[in-house]
């Protein structure tokens, strides 16, 4: 039987931009935001699998109600959970903003809260599979591969979804699936890696950012941009902010700056007034519009599945 839990947002909230960032691709199979504006998850807890509806109504009494439903054996964990993953642990108001830009953003997006999922390997996998490609290529090898191991979700959960597999089960996917869905050999070997340590990095939800890199990136393979983007996921850390990114730094330094071709250091420089809450800052700054024309992807697409 299905079990639920019912939590009041703050206003202004914006629940489309708190979850969006969990969603790999508009065909995640393991996350899905229907045409109603209602969201399904299906994640693998430490109790087990779940799949997890969220809607937003109104209410007669506290104005709006963002209601939980789970299904499965991660039921418990997942509801007691739920309010962190909606960005309740989230604290927007202790961001200031030193630039017009984000400013403006703020404004227009104050509804806009981190989430915390306390799931390391949910978020460290995709985010593996997206270091130095497209992130379409890096989507469809995440579709793949969950279509074709992923767990049958409990529940109604909607057609095509899957609970992402366990480390053991990511371990014994043969190295020529991994090719048909264009995961290079590195890669591939990166998540093997992090799957025999598992457990020990599922210890990372539950660590300050500096401990969590840390954990993170003793497995060879995890570097500053894949242990941000892993862990702006799993703590709703606000200061992750991700290093070695193609995009990002001209992105920043262009829309605070107009200068075109930003490093790294001139984005740390730019928001080092941000200390704290940089990725928050760089979020905001991505939700105001005043953006370059992005550059080619060094790597064109990664379909290997030929070669």
């Amino acid at each position: 039987m299905p079990s639920s839990r019912a939590w009041v947002p703050p206003a202004p909230y914006d629940l489309a931009r708190t979850l969006r960032v969990l969603r790999r691709g508009r065909g995640d199979p393991s996350c899905r935001q229907e045409p109603d504006g209602t969201w399904w998850r299906c994640s693998r807890t430490p109790d087990g699998p779940v799949t997890l509806r969220i809607s937003d109504r109104p209410d007669p009494v506290a104005g709006r109600l963002i209601t939980g439903t789970a299904w499965g054996p991660g039921t418990g964990w997942v509801l007691e959970q739920l309010p962190a993953l909606l960005g309740a642990d989230d604290e927007p108001d202790a961001f200031r903003p030193r630039h017009r830009v984000v400013a403006a953003a703020h404004r227009k997006h104050g509804g806009l809260r981190l989430a915390r999922t306390g799931l390391v390997m949910e978020s460290l996998v995709p985010s593996v599979l997206e270091q130095r490609i497209t992130t379409g290529s890096a989507h469809y090898a995440w579709r793949r591969l969950l279509h074709r191991y992923g767990e049958q979700p409990p529940g109604p959960a909607p057609e095509g979804m899957r609970i992402p597999p366990s480390a053991a089960a990511w371990r014994m996917v043969p190295s020529w699936e991994w090719h048909r869905a264009g995961v290079d050999r590195s890669r591939a070997a990166v998540i093997l890696r992090a799957c025999s340590y598992a457990p020990r990095l599922e210890e990372a939800a539950v660590m300050e950012l500096p401990e969590a890199t840390a954990r993170l990136r003793l497995i060879p393979g995890i570097g500053p941009w894949t242990a941000a983007e892993t862990l702006q996921r799993t703590l709703g850390a606000a200061d992750a902010l991700t290093l070695g990114d193609l995009h990002l730094p001209v992105q920043i330094t262009y829309a605070l700056t107009g200068a075109r071709g930003g490093t790294d250091e001139q984005m740390l420089q730019l928001l080092e007034p941000y200390a704290g809450q940089r990725h928050r800052a760089a979020r905001l700054i991505l939700l105001g519009g005043r953006l370059p024309n992005r550059r080619a992807h060094r790597v064109p697409h990664s379909r290997i599945a030929h070669l």
